[in-house]
Formats: structure tokens, sequence, C-alpha cells
């Protein structure tokens, strides 16, 4: 019988991947979420039955010990860019890894993967880079043979990043970035799944490794990249660090007095992340360590940003009629 794994986080951004690459290389799948009504889409990655959604808060023992009772191996792929409610970074990064891998120990669970984030540092500024370390920590307490997978930023057709400033594109002839000279390292969503493969099917694949892609680039080099892509000429703006701070705290505020009903597009805590480059460091084990080799944005992101691009999928058609008309 082909072996079970748990995926916390499963029908997010980056655990659908992983999903469906585990589906195809034969794996069982539960895809732990706090909705698996909305998260059915996965069932379609393997054969009837092979992948199944169910239900798990991850904040409680209870409900991770019945997702991850039987289970050959479990991913916990579950983080918070901002706090909302009850899943405050300590909570959700901190507390709840160690309560996986914990659980997972109990239940005598052979291999577990943690994601989590280049620039996990306990004694980091940034809550979100400091639980994410905390969240190591307690991992590898309960699983010391546990694999640490550590992407810079990921992209990918759902992300939250390329997507959101191609979106802001759209809106002025003015693109505000904060930290223009901060240096990044897009991971594609899918190298990252198959590294989660690799991790589960070799046991000698142990540690932390860093994932990033093949370019390095600052925050501004990467709006022009994607500003090139969807065809738009932006100015774009450095937001000096000094007025990003006080914006972030005046959006907190809003917050505050709306209940949470306003989300806040900026916060203290991503200000602080975005003053500290995201690359891999030196030394650091990554993708060649795992026999993988990362893609290249550029092979990626016209598949999916065509759709802010003035004339949309028919941009290329459009192009080429104004050839025709010089002609």
């Amino acid at each position: 019988m082909s072996k079970l794994v748990t995926i916390f986080g499963g029908s997010g951004f980056v655990g659908r991947y992983i999903a469906r690459r585990l589906a195809k290389d034969g794996w069982r799948i539960r895809v732990a979420c706090r909705t698996p009504n909305e998260a059915m889409f996965v069932r379609t990655y393997g054969a009837v039955g092979q992948v199944e959604p169910v239900f798990c808060n991850i904040r409680d023992d209870d409900s991770v010990r019945n997702v991850t009772r039987g289970v050959d191996a479990v991913v916990n792929c579950v983080g918070v860019l901002a706090e909302t409610g009850k899943n405050t970074f300590k909570a959700v990064q901190a507390e709840a890894p160690g309560r996986v891998a914990r659980i997972a120990k109990e239940e005598g669970v052979a291999r577990m993967v943690q994601i989590s984030a280049i620039g996990a540092d306990a004694e980091a500024d940034s809550d979100y880079a400091r639980t994410k370390a905390l969240g190591e920590n307690a991992v590898l307490e309960h699983m010391p043979l546990a694999v640490i997978l550590r992407p810079s930023i990921v992209f990918g057709p759902e992300d939250a990043f390329f997507n959101r400033f191609a979106g802001m594109s759209r809106m002025g002839p003015i693109l505000p970035v904060v930290g223009a000279d901060t240096r990044f390292q897009p991971v594609f969503v899918d190298d990252v799944a198959a590294a989660v493969v690799v991790a589960l099917g070799d046991s000698s694949v142990q540690g932390v490794y860093e994932l990033g892609g093949p370019d390095v680039a600052t925050f501004r080099e990467l709006m022009h990249k994607m500003l090139n892509v969807v065809q738009r000429k932006r100015l774009i703006a450095n937001i000096p660090f000094f007025v990003a701070r006080a914006m972030a705290a005046g959006f907190g505020i809003l917050k505050t007095l709306t209940l949470g009903l306003v989300t806040p597009p900026l916060t203290t805590d991503q200000v602080k992340n975005l003053a500290v480059d995201n690359v891999v460091a030196d030394g650091a084990r990554g993708f060649a360590d795992l026999g993988l080799a990362p893609t290249a944005m550029e092979s990626v992101l016209p598949e999916y940003l065509w759709r802010f691009r003035p004339s949309g999928q028919y941009a290329a058609i459009k192009n080429s009629a104004k050839n025709l008309k010089q002609l």
C-alpha cells in the first residue's frame, strides 16, 4: 500500500503544489485545512480517494492528532504574513510547528518537512522572521531528523507578490514600493514542491536547506521585470522606510478602530522584513544538494501575468497587427 502523508495547509498557495507533486509520486494525501469544503479542488490531483481534504485547527492538539494518526509523514506549510484574530505569528509560526512535530513523534511518524522562510532568525527585529526561527527550533526539538526548507519569496500563478503589483500597475502611472534596493531570490512554487518530494523520499536528507531561484534581483529590478511582462510603463517610486513605518502605523490604528474589518495593505512588521535582503546565505545547502535545478522567472511569469496586459490575451495578436500596418 502506498504511503500516507498529512499536509498541513495543503490547500494554500504552496501546499496545493506539494499535494499535486506527492500525488503524482504515488502518496495518499490528507490535506489538513480549516475549511475542507473550500478545498475540494485538491481531490482532482490524484485518483479517486487518493487526495482528501480534512478539517484541522493547527492550534489545537486533538485536531492535529486526529489528522496525524496513522500517517508515514507530515508536511507543515502553514504560515501567515500578517496577524488576524487568533492566527498570530506566535500561535501559527512558533507554537504550531512544535505541536505538529511533538504529536508526529508521539504517533510514530517517520518523516517531517517544515516549510519555513529565508531570514528566519530568533534574534530578528521582525516578529515574522523571529517566530519562523522559533518554529524551526521547536520542530527539531521533537523531530531532530526533520527537514527544514527555507524558500525566498515564492512566485507562481496564485502568488500574492507579482499578481499584487501587476494589479497595482493598472491603477496609475506610479508604482510605489518599500525597500526598492532590498534583494530577493524568487523561487518557483513548484520547485519548492519538488524539494519536498525529495526530502520525503530520501532519508539521508536532513537539516536546513535554503531555496532560491537562479536570479538575485532588487525589489526595483523585479518590478521592472514584471512591468516588462505586463507591457506597461510605470514610474517605480521608492517609499523611504521612515515614511513606510508611519504609514504602517496609521494602517494599524485604522485596523484597530474598525475592529479588524479593514485589512492593512502594509504592516509595521512587513516594513521590518523589507529592510533585510532575502537571499540564500553563503555556504547554505540548497537545490543543488537536493539534486534539483530551480526554474527561471522569465519562463514562468508570462504564463500567468498576461492578464494584466492592456490587451490581455490579445496582446500578441495586437502587436502582430501593428507590424502588418507598418508593412
